[in-house]
């Protein structure tokens, strides 16, 4: 019974005087705090800013057209066929509508064609859509600025990208005809009438994409009510990988069909968001390995300052492991204040520009041209706010070793009489 006791009474000094101990010099163990205090302030922020401008990015990019999950036929992710369809595309969108009502949901068809006007001819990707429903999936009729949006599901009219436009020399109210491949490799064609011109901002979708009613897709191509992509959105990501199940069992009677959620979609986005948070990190690296050296210096310190003091403590007994142990502490201790502040501190910026929004100058048009949000808001949750102090903590243990292990090297009567 008394072994335990000595145990945590031994564990309970050691603490005491580690606490004791870093706040003998109070200027330079605050200063060193502050410089942590600092850095996971920073990082906190920084770390948040770049969650909720990734998730606005991915919003946003798949918010344009593709939406955040897709029912397509197998394969045709890989290779766009005419053939790979989705039977009766428009009464399916409809039942899994009636299963998600909080998801926007949209039939749509694909084809490439080429498009003509009186002066010029392009190829490009006609796509058919539901008027009715295009606008919880894409931005894009919302981003008309000549014009108007798809009307009735039937009606010959396109609305096209002002790149197109400009390449074509068109305008609203002209006219322009367009030649395919039907599904039954029959020859497509027909007249348009050009109702509206979007500018999304890319110049690759402002040249080579336009919009039909997919009524009128579907007579055209000799589609037979089918169609190739069943988009979904919804308000949360953290709601996709739930939704993707359901939507499997859902579709289960369907053979053929398979659901892709936007990592699948867009691996791209994925693969970029990956590239800009690995170069971040080359820069956080360069502030926590600042502030790891901050703390190895402030060791360091104390401990040639404490030489003749660790040499009595020798002398009378206690191992240079015991000494060592209680340097670390002396760390823990520090980055610990520092980790508590920090996080405190941290949470409280982001959260607050969390609720009121962060902009850069000028923002304001850059996200009016492409339809974005005028503010980024900072994702607040556990790993914003824990993954950057967490580390810094991890990297100033790491830098009190060297101090530490010096301590195995003192000599009792050499360190007592060291001046």
């Amino acid at each position: 019974m008394n072994a335990p006791r000595r145990k945590g009474s031994s564990l309970g000094l050691s603490f005491r005087l580690a606490w004791r101990n870093i706040w003998r010099q109070k200027r330079r163990t605050w200063l060193t705090a502050l410089a942590m205090i600092f850095s996971n302030v920073l990082l906190v922020f920084m770390i948040s800013l770049q969650f909720g401008s990734y998730e606005m990015m991915i919003n946003n990019t798949l918010r344009m057209f593709s939406g955040q999950v897709q029912i397509q036929y197998e394969g045709y992710q890989d290779s766009p066929k005419m053939r790979l369809v989705v039977n009766d595309i428009r009464n399916l969108a409809s039942e899994i509508r009636d299963k998600f009502p909080t998801a926007s949901v949209a039939a749509r068809a694909n084809a490439f064609v080429l498009v003509s006007s009186e002066e010029r001819s392009f190829g490009t990707q006609l796509v058919g859509v539901e008027p009715g429903y295009e606008n919880g999936i894409s931005s894009i009729p919302g981003l008309l600025t000549d014009g108007r949006y798809l009307g009735d599901t039937n009606a010959p009219e396109v609305v096209i990208g002002s790149v197109m436009a400009r390449n074509l020399k068109v305008k609203t109210g002209d006219e322009l005809t367009f030649l395919g491949s039907g599904r039954d490799g029959s020859f497509a064609a027909g007249v348009l009438e050009v109702v509206g011109i979007f500018s999304s901002g890319s110049q690759d979708m402002d040249r080579s994409l336009a919009e039909i009613p997919l009524g009128y897709f579907q007579d055209a191509f000799a589609m037979q009510a089918g169609g190739h992509v069943i988009a979904l959105a919804v308000d949360e990501l953290g709601k996709i990988p739930e939704m993707s199940g359901s939507l499997e069992a859902t579709i289960g009677e369907h053979k053929g069909l398979v659901v892709l959620d936007w990592e699948a979609l867009m691996p791209g986005l994925k693969q970029a968001i990956q590239a800009d948070m690995t170069s971040a990190w080359f820069m956080y690296a360069v502030l926590i390995v600042l502030v790891a050296f901050s703390v190895l210096n402030t060791q360091l310190m104390s401990v040639l300052e404490r030489t003749r003091e660790f040499g009595v403590i020798m002398a009378l007994g206690i191992k240079p492991r015991r000494l060592a142990l209680l340097v670390l502490l002396e760390t823990f201790l520090m980055a610990l204040v520092g980790l508590l502040i920090g996080m405190l501190l941290g949470a409280l910026v982001s959260g607050y520009f969390a609720h009121a929004g962060f902009a850069y100058p000028g923002m304001d048009e850059l996200a009016a041209k492409f339809n974005m949000p005028p503010v980024i808001y900072p994702a607040l949750d556990p790993l914003s706010i824990m993954l950057g102090p967490a580390v810094v903590f991890i990297f100033c243990l790491f830098a009190a070793i060297y101090p530490a292990m010096k301590l195995y090297g003192l000599r009792p009567v050499a360190a007592m009489r060291a001046v």
